[in-house]
């Protein structure tokens, strides 16, 4: 029986393991617009800290809003994003107006002034998208 408890114990122990993941990724750069927004219900909606893809928002996440024309290139919910200048990655949480093309909105909580301080500029993103097996 012991032994029995054993074997149980090692097979659940190699079966809990994160073996890597079995996806493959490849990351893009992009140049794009940049601005930064707030969870306010005067720059957003009546529900400031709900996403357009439905998450919560709390000050202090990194995150991002996507314009509508980059969600065709990849950057599809929850993909991860490096901001140049920024040394955190971002995940996308929420997408923008479909007037905005090749833009992103960096989430600065509710801090205002920060995001009036950022202003808008160009710069480039580094996102990754899944590669898909072609059988």
């Amino acid at each position: 029986m012991k032994k029995f408890v054993v074997i149980l114990f090692v097979l659940g122990l190699v079966l809990s393991c994160d073996l890597g993941d079995s996806k493959n990724y490849v990351w893009h750069i992009k140049e794009v617009t940049a601005t930064a927004y707030n969870s306010l219900s005067y720059q957003t909606s009546e529900q400031p800290n709900i996403t357009a893809f439905g998450d919560t928002l709390s000050p202090g996440m990194k995150c991002i809003a996507v314009s509508r024309d980059l969600l065709r290139l990849g950057l599809k919910h929850n993909t991860l994003v490096n901001i140049q200048g920024f040394d955190s990655v971002f995940l996308v949480k929420d997408k923008m107006h479909s007037r905005w093309k090749n833009r992103i909105d960096i989430y600065m909580g509710n801090n205002v002034e920060a995001a009036r301080k950022f202003g808008r500029k160009k710069l480039d993103i580094k996102y990754r998208v899944e590669v898909k097996d072609s059988i």
